[in-house]
């Protein structure tokens, strides 16, 4: 039996179909719901509402593989289900550009001032010199965490004439006439754009805070489509505050579950709404319909059914 427990293009359901897999699709499930179920599961679809902790795995006797939409590992136990001989793969491949473009969406909307003009002219305000943007040719980018994600951006930014400066932790010989590997003291120095695209875990918590804001040199602008806990959201306004950033553009919060905000968080949303230089989004970078096709269709790939 197979589990599908996120919404999935309908080309992996026509596949298992075809293929006579026996299948359970529930793309609502829950942690109980998946627990409840997971001692009859040889494999598991997922996304990221559910964590795959210890717990869940030593319930899961007879699953062989851990398929996720998209990418990102961090809400499974990789280690451990690795140590059981369940196979774990991702599909960043298949929402990588979807991330790129979205990113590339949020800055220009920021350097050329679209929504906050657009809400002006809902307002019959006509302001022009006001709104007088920024071209981002010949600006310099940094891309922090080089993957799918990452390497996407870069190469859809160096097409419009952006010079890319690239750190990854754990990568090295990616560099190109047109991507620069660089150091973080390179990118603090340098960019004009600063964008993250790294996995959230003990490493890159809070990898956007105080001491980060505080080292940039020629406040650029912040964009984050990675995860949420990557970039402590209190340091941003303070850097907004500072003016040690020109703008930030989020479509991840460390908290996205605004019904269940803090109060302290209330007021940072609250704030951060209300700036003509930040602009966030829900958690839709990745979020496309033809990401949906390829991310089941990658993943099927790997498993070797499609």
């Amino acid at each position: 039996m197979i589990l599908i427990t996120a919404p999935v293009h309908e080309i992996m359901i026509e596949t298992f179909n075809k293929n006579g897999l026996d299948f359970e699709y529930i793309p609502t499930a829950d942690y109980q719901l998946l627990f409840d179920k997971i001692e009859f599961a040889t494999g598991i679809v997922v996304a990221t509402q559910i964590n795959i902790d210890k717990k869940m795995l030593e319930r899961a006797i007879q699953l062989k593989w851990i398929a996720r939409l998209g990418s990102g590992m961090e809400h499974i136990e990789t280690t451990y289900a690795e140590s059981k001989n369940i196979r774990c793969i991702s599909s960043p491949e298949g929402n990588s550009n979807a991330v790129a473009e979205h990113a590339l969406g949020l800055l220009l909307n920021l350097v050329r001032n679209i929504n906050k003009s657009a809400a002006e002219i809902k307002e019959m305000k006509w302001l022009r010199n006001e709104n007088r943007g920024t071209e981002i040719n010949g600006k310099v980018a940094g891309i922090i965490g080089y993957g799918n994600t990452g390497a996407q951006f870069a190469k859809i930014l160096s097409a419009l004439g952006m010079k890319i400066l690239a750190y990854d932790k754990y990568k090295t010989g990616f560099e190109t006439e047109f991507i620069k590997e660089a150091s973080i003291e390179d990118i603090v120095n340098n960019a004009d754009v600063v964008s993250f695209h790294l996995p959230h875990n003990t490493e890159t918590n809070h990898f956007g805070n105080k001491p980060f804001f505080s080292s940039l040199k020629k406040q650029p602008i912040i964009i984050n489509t990675s995860r949420g806990k990557i970039v402590h959201t209190e340091s941003l306004i303070d850097a907004l505050h500072q003016k040690q950033i020109r703008g930030a553009a989020l479509d991840v919060l460390e908290n996205e579950k605004l019904k269940e905000l803090s109060p302290s968080q209330q007021e940072q949303l609250v704030w951060l709404n209300a700036q003509d230089n930040v602009l966030l989004t829900p958690h839709i970078a990745g979020y496309t319909f033809e990401a949906a096709y390829k991310m089941s269709k990658i993943l099927l790939e790997k498993l070797e059914i499609y």
